[in-house]
Formats: structure tokens, sequence, C-alpha cells
């Protein structure tokens, strides 16, 4: 299941891109659009700043921006920054300890493929297609 935190990623990106302004938007003022606790959406900010997807600056006229065009974010990138793990099991887990099980579980090529098709799925998508309901 997608978490809350993820789910508010792409919410606070959206709310973002859709002003349409290299300006910085306050965080109080997404926040207050998006019907978000500002504490909580501090939280979340914080890795995307990390990770350079947008950009924030203090004071007075601080707040946040993108670092890049619409099109040029994945629902993927995002989810999958802010989740700890979208994997459908936990043998698919990036730190999961090798399954003794692996060589003949005959249900892990299942598994491993709706894991792609997942990645593949939000990868595929971006915050302008969200933008403009092309899904």
């Amino acid at each position: 299941m997608i978490s809350t935190k993820g789910r508010y990623a792409l919410r606070l990106l959206l709310d973002l891109a859709g002003q349409n302004s290299d300006e910085y938007i306050p965080l109080r003022t997404i926040a207050q659009r998006q019907n978000i606790s500002e504490k909580y959406l501090q939280i979340v900010i914080r890795e995307m700043v990390q990770a350079k997807l947008i950009k924030g600056i203090s004071g007075k006229k601080g707040g946040y921006r993108l670092t890049r065009k619409p099109s040029e974010y994945t629902v993927g990138e995002i989810l999958y920054l802010e989740e700890t793990s979208i994997s459908p099991v936990s043998c698919l887990l990036p730190d999961a300890e090798p399954c003794q099980r692996s060589s003949t579980c005959l249900t892990l090529p299942m598994w491993e493929k709706y894991d792609q098709l997942t990645k593949d799925f939000f990868y595929g998508i971006t915050i302008q297609d969200l933008l403009d309901g092309n899904i």
C-alpha cells in the first residue's frame, strides 16, 4: 500500500507544478491549499530537497519551487523516494536477505513480474500527465 507520505509528496509536487511559477511558494500556502499539516509536509519535503527534486530557500520570501519541468518528473521517482517499500513481497525488498527458497519458489517469477509492472507503470507517468489528466 502507498503510504500517506508518498501520496502527500505527489500532492505537494503537483501543487508546485500547478503554480506555473519560478517564484518560491511558502510551505504554509501549500499546506493550506492541500489541507495537509504543515509539520507533516516538512518531513515529506526534506527528502525531496535532499534529492534535488525541489529547491527551498529560507527567509521572508522563502519557500519551495521545482528544479525541473513537470514533464521531467515521474510518479515513480517520487514514490520510490518517499516509500520504504512498494514491493509486493518481502523477498523482493532491496535489503532483503537472499531467500533460501528462491530456486524452488514457483510464485517468485510472478511476484518479480508484478513488481516490474508496478515500477514501469509509475515511472511511465509524469507530473505533467497528472496535471493534464492524461491517465
